[in-house]
Formats: C-alpha cells, sequence, structure tokens
C-alpha cells in the first residue's frame, strides 16, 4: 500500500529510477524461481529443514544461501524504486524479518545436514549474488 499511496519520487530521476526498479524486479524474479527450483521437493515456507533434505550447492546455491529470500528483497526494492520512496520502509521490515529468520534456519541446518558450516563458508553471501 506504502508503493500506491506514498509521495512520488522526483520527476527529474524518474527514467532513472524506474529502469533501476525494473532490473531489480527482473531479477528478482528470477533469484526467486531459480532457487525454488533448485530446492524442488524441498521447497518449504518454514524454516525447519525437511526430513531427509540434502545440501544445495549447485544451480543458484553456488552464488548465495538464500537465493528466494534474496529475490523477495529484490522484487520489493524494484516496487519501491518503481512507485514511492515510502515502499523502503517495508522493504526494510522485510530485510530484518528475512534475516532473522535466515538465522534461525542455519541453526537448524548446521544441526542436520552434514557439511553446512563448510558450505556457510564458502558461498559467503546470504541473500543477493555478490551484494549480499
Amino acid at each position: 500500500m506504502t508503493g500506491l499511496a506514498g509521495a512520488a519520487w522526483p520527476p527529474a530521476a524518474g527514467p532513472w529510477i524506474a529502469a533501476a526498479g525494473g532490473v531489480a524486479a527482473l531479477a528478482g524474479v528470477a533469484l526467486l524461481v531459480s532457487g525454488g527450483a533448485g530446492l524442488g521437493s524441498q521447497l518449504t515456507p518454514f524454516p525447519r529443514p525437511v526430513v531427509g533434505g540434502e545440501l544445495r550447492r549447485t544451480g543458484v546455491y553456488r552464488l548465495v544461501r538464500h537465493p528466494m529470500y534474496g529475490g523477495a528483497l529484490l522484487v520489493m526494492l524494484g516496487w519501491a524504486l518503481l512507485s514511492s520512496p515510502w515502499a523502503l520502509v517495508p522493504l526494510a521490515a522485510a530485510a530484518l524479518f528475512l534475516d532473522a529468520k535466515r538465522r534461525r534456519e542455519e541453526a537448524w541446518l548446521v544441526k542436520s545436514l552434514a557439511g553446512y558450516e563448510d558450505y556457510r563458508r564458502q558461498v559467503r553471501r546470504r541473500f543477493i549474488p555478490f551484494v549480499w
């Protein structure tokens, strides 16, 4: 709602902000889809790993540990850039929430998946490849 009802970006920045928003949103969708496809039947909305799950190290998981979270954040960033600076507020809240969820999830992954601690050291980025 903040993107629809909030103040617009300054007109002078319009084309540049809109272009960056489109790129961010498309990159976010690509990250979401590739992350979900990489998990396959292990995909779950809950942070606790599925019983009998395997560590994924291929595809987008070579670059980032939680691509679906990063993809969601990029889509939200794209929306904010395409709509209103006020849409950055829910983006910040989502980033805090997803980082807390990631920490809880990784604590369980370290306990349940052999090699996760090594994987975490090898793949330093949590959400967005080459960035965060």
